[in-house]
This record gives structure tokens, sequence and C-alpha cells, in this order.
């Protein structure tokens, strides 16, 4: 199995690792610090290094449990002792943005009881669907206001790694409508935004909300009898 870095240090921008296989377009390492995708964020890209050639990482998917980097061009070979470097720029504006959804997730449910039905997010910009009835102009804008307040509260994010028994007698530690987390699963990683937000989750995050910026709720449309989606983004 790769040690996923991803997990417990989401600033690691370069690692040193090892080809351990090749399968069709791309390769396992033992370690990585590229981010598979899920939870609503896409996946990381970046590089591949090693003896003077460097490898473009198209995509980054979990193929089997394992994550596979999909390269541009041939493949290096098992045995290789590569050097990855992530596309940082983006790969922090991820972080951003999903550190963005989950204060949104954490006011929403804090004020008005309202479970998340979905969401997405590209970098700097998401959405979120919410089981609200209604909505309307002032609602969220008294949203956006809460949330901008939660990012200048400067709120420490810290990871945690537990087992599932364990994390499962948090209250309220899935916020979605359905339970996403697979039966099987041993061990749940849990993101808390202190004071606010706590939740099962897999994604890479900010490690304080005053890293988040601005956030602006640029649109809101109904998607069903009680699902309402929200847009956002995040600026400087």
């Amino acid at each position: 199995m790769s040690e996923t870095l991803y997990e417990t240090d989401a600033y690691a921008k370069e690692f040193d690792a090892v080809v351990t296989e090749q399968v069709e377009g791309g390769v396992l390492l033992t370690r990585t610090a590229f981010y598979p995708g899920g939870g609503g964020q896409p996946c990381d890209v970046g590089t591949l290094a090693a003896g003077g050639r460097v490898w473009n990482v198209t995509a980054v998917k979990k193929v089997d449990g394992r994550p596979v980097h999909f390269l541009a061009g041939d493949l290096p070979p098992v045995g290789t002792a590569i050097t990855g470097r992530l596309d940082w720029t983006r790969r922090y504006q991820l972080m951003r943005t999903h550190t963005a959804m989950h204060i949104l997730c954490g006011v929403v449910f804090r004020d008005y009881g309202a479970q998340v039905t979905g969401g997405n997010m590209e970098p700097l910009q998401g959405r979120m669907d919410f089981e609200f009835e209604t909505m309307r102009a002032e609602l969220v804008s008294a949203i956006e206001e809460s949330v901008n307040a939660e990012v200048a509260a400067a709120r420490p994010v810290r990871v945690r790694i537990l087992p599932r028994d364990e994390a499962f007698a948090i209250p309220d530690l899935i916020r979605t409508k359905i339970n996403l987390l697979p039966e099987g699963i041993m061990v749940v990683r849990t993101v808390e935004l202190a004071g606010l937000d706590l939740q099962a989750d897999g994604g890479t995050h900010v490690a304080n909300t005053s890293e988040v910026g601005r956030v602006r709720i640029t649109d809101y449309k109904s998607k069903g009898k009680i699902n309402k989606r929200i847009y956002l983004v995040v600026s400087d």
C-alpha cells in the first residue's frame, strides 16, 4: 500500500518515492502527496521526475483502493526512484475552497439545521446543495456574512484518523443526507474547524480558516422541493 501523505500533511508539495508497479497508463508509488480525488474535490496534478526525465501527472485516481498516477507518455520502470511535485498553486486553491465549503456547511447546519445533499468544487469556486424548503436573497446574504465572520475568526483546522467506532460516536459526524462511508472501513478521517464544524472527510484543507480568503455567494437555485443549491467563489 502507498503511504498517503495528503491524509496527514496537506502542505507536502514535494516528495521522494519509488515506482512499485505499472498499470495501464500509470504507476503506483511507495508514497504520494497527490490527492486522488473524492468528496467533490478534484484530484491533484503535477510531475514525477527521475534521471533528468519529467513525466506530467495528468490525473490521480484510486483503483482497487490504490492511488494510480496517470502519466503522459511512456512510464518509468518499476524500481525507479522519483521525485513528485504537485501543481501547488492549484492544490492550495482547492484547499482553500474545500475549507470554505466546510465553513458554509458548518454555518448552515449550526444556524438552520440543514443537511448537505450534494456538492462539487473547482479551484476557488464550488457549489453545495442543502435540504432547504425555501431560500431567498436575504437568507443568502446572512449566510455569506456568517461565513466570512468564521473566516475572520481564524479557527484552527484539525485532522484526526480515528477507529470507526470512536468516530461514529461523535454526534452529527455525517453531515450529508446519505452516509457515503463504506461499511467495511475500519478507520475514519475527520476534519474539525474548531468550534464550528466536525465531519468525516478525506480531502485536503488549510490549517486555519483565515487562509481561506473572502467568500462570496454568487448565486442560488432551487433544485427541487427541499433541495437548494448555493454557489460560492473564494478570493484573496
